[in-house]
């Protein structure tokens, strides 16, 4: 079954706080949810696999986003943006949040793998 949240990521380098000589490539993440579904939602956790260009693997879980677990009404978007920093300039991130339904039915929306770049590095 089709997930009703819609996930939209754009990305960004962040070039004033990395440090290239000492294997450090931050980047940001501007993450749009949108309630495509017929009834509210909220999202209680969130699971990252974050991947470098090296094969390191990293999982990142836990409660929210950005300290907060939204509530998204049906045909809302919810905003936020937040970051990530790699060992290698180039990197993948995908995962996804877990949401629930108001009669606490608990479902995943998928978020697709999404790269994270430096500008110009990949022709």
């Amino acid at each position: 079954m089709k997930s009703p949240i819609v996930i939209h990521v754009k990305t960004e380098y962040l070039p004033g706080s990395s440090n290239p000589a000492q294997q450090r490539f931050a980047f940001a993440y501007h993450i749009s949810i949108t309630n495509m579904g017929n009834e509210p939602a909220q999202l209680l956790n969130r699971y990252w696999l974050i991947s470098d260009a090296n094969g390191k693997v990293s999982e990142v879980s836990g409660a929210g986003v950005v300290g907060k677990q939204p509530h998204i009404g049906v045909g809302e978007t919810y905003e936020y943006s937040s970051g990530a920093i790699l060992d290698t300039p180039v990197g993948s991130m995908q995962g996804y949040y877990e949401m629930q339904r108001p009669d606490g039915e608990r479902f995943q929306a998928p978020i697709a793998i999404f790269r994270l770049a430096v500008p110009n590095l990949i022709n």
